[in-house]
């Protein structure tokens, strides 16, 4: 079985090198020799077995199990030269049936759905916030940044993101604005700082919550930012001016759409501004990322706009701007990665070995997905009424300008101690 491996990698890697040594000490390279030298050993004669049996799940974890290791590169190069290599026809049959289970689960479990939102979100979101600090910007912002201009650090990339959803929203003082998934609250108190309206923030993770009050507290927002555990779903309020939500629509799912949508027309004020930031992919999905769904985004689904614009339209909102940034969260996810395994001893002390390398091929997949599967982010303006937003986007980068002026009155952002 283990030559079955090793056949499979003789068909699909056709350009690059990559080396292989199995735990008999016995080498073979693939490839045509260009590009970097990838080299990688297995420590037991199972890994390989596994791995061609169920490539999409295993590959995974034998990696998180220590069970695979680099002697040049890293799992995001392997990655890289897997996908950049390979063709549908390349597929083997334990891939293609494989696959196709996992299609007919995902067809069940869309008949059968089961509300385990809370839970899904728990799995990841109430990881310890140590975690979080190890790699993200001084705000706290996990979600993806905007690299403009190119080059920019992590931390002004983010500030330009906020500054940019901030601008397409167009607040005005006063008004009242409902944050769907708040995060740890930084685009809550950058909206209430710099445009001086007051935000309703809703999560459904405990630690995110806690955080994010700590920190409106400490600023002395708590009079014109709130954080509530609760589901959009049930939320009942009068209707807010503005809505944004970043980064929460990858949980919603394909058979909760028209409900989300429905819900958000019924909390946005008729001449109210909705800003909708999700990563996005090509095509509809026909099923999850096994290693994702089973160690990371349990129930996360990343959609198509072909799957999501019915459901605006069926919800009587209009789409006033569709915005797609196709590298800019390449470019976050590496800046994550970096910042995480340059620190990733003390992400071992907080959990263990195997928790540093599933977060690493976490971190190197989710960008492989940009890089080399066409991923992107997209930022939809959604509205009740045409005339809601300008006509064309000359508003944007004047609004933006104006946002920086704010920025630089906001007292500098505080280290959060646990």
């Amino acid at each position: 079985m283990v030559s079955s491996l090793r056949g499979m990698l003789r068909k699909i890697i056709r350009k690059g090198s990559l080396t292989i040594t199995g735990a008999d000490g016995q080498s073979e390279t693939f490839g045509d020799g260009s590009g970097l030298p990838l080299s990688m050993r297995f420590l037991d004669a199972e890994a390989e077995i596994e791995i061609y049996r169920d490539a999409q799940l295993k590959l995974g974890e034998v990696y998180m199990q220590g069970r695979l290791v680099f002697d040049a590169g890293n799992i995001y190069d392997l990655l890289a030269l897997i996908r950049s290599n390979t063709l549908v026809a390349d597929l083997t049959l334990p891939m293609l049936w494989r696959g196709l289970l996992r299609i007919a689960e995902a067809k069940l479990k869309g008949f059968l759905p089961v509300n385990h939102n809370k839970r899904n979100v728990a799995h990841h979101y109430d990881l310890s916030a140590k975690l979080f600090d190890l790699f993200l910007d001084e705000d706290w912002q996990y979600s993806c940044a905007y690299f403009n201009p190119p080059g920019i650090s992590l931390d002004e990339a983010q500030l330009a993101k906020k500054r940019h959803i901030a601008a397409k929203l167009m607040p005005e003082p006063g008004q009242k604005v409902l944050e769907i998934g708040s995060g740890w609250g930084g685009m809550a108190m950058y909206l209430a700082e710099t445009c001086d309206v007051d935000v309703s923030g809703i999560t459904l993770s405990e630690e995110q919550l806690k955080v994010s009050r700590a920190r409106a507290q400490k600023r002395g927002l708590a009079d014109k930012v709130r954080f509530e555990l609760q589901d959009y779903r049930t939320m009942k309020a009068k209707p807010f001016d503005r809505i944004v939500s970043v980064g929460m629509f990858e949980h919603v799912g394909p058979n909760n759409y028209r409900r989300f949508f429905k819900k958000a027309a019924n909390l946005l004020h008729d001449d109210g501004v909705m800003l909708l930031h999700s990563i996005g992919q090509p095509y509809p999905p026909l099923y999850n990322n096994p290693f994702f769904e089973k160690y990371i985004f349990p129930g996360g689904y990343i959609p198509s706009l072909a799957e999501v614009l019915p459901a605006i339209e069926k919800s009587g909102l209009l789409v006033a701007d569709c915005e797609i940034l196709p590298m800019h969260y390449g470019h976050t996810l590496r800046h994550w990665r970096e910042r995480f395994m340059a620190r990733k001893e003390e992400a071992a002390a907080l959990y263990d070995e195997d928790f540093v390398r599933m977060w690493e091929f976490y971190l190197a997949g989710s960008e492989m997905a940009f890089t080399h599967e066409d991923f992107f982010i997209f930022q939809l303006q959604i509205t009740k009424k045409r005339m809601s937003v300008p006509n064309n986007r000359d508003y944007i980068a004047p609004r933006e300008e104006a946002l920086k002026l704010r920025e630089a009155e906001r007292p500098p952002l505080e280290k959060v101690i646990f």
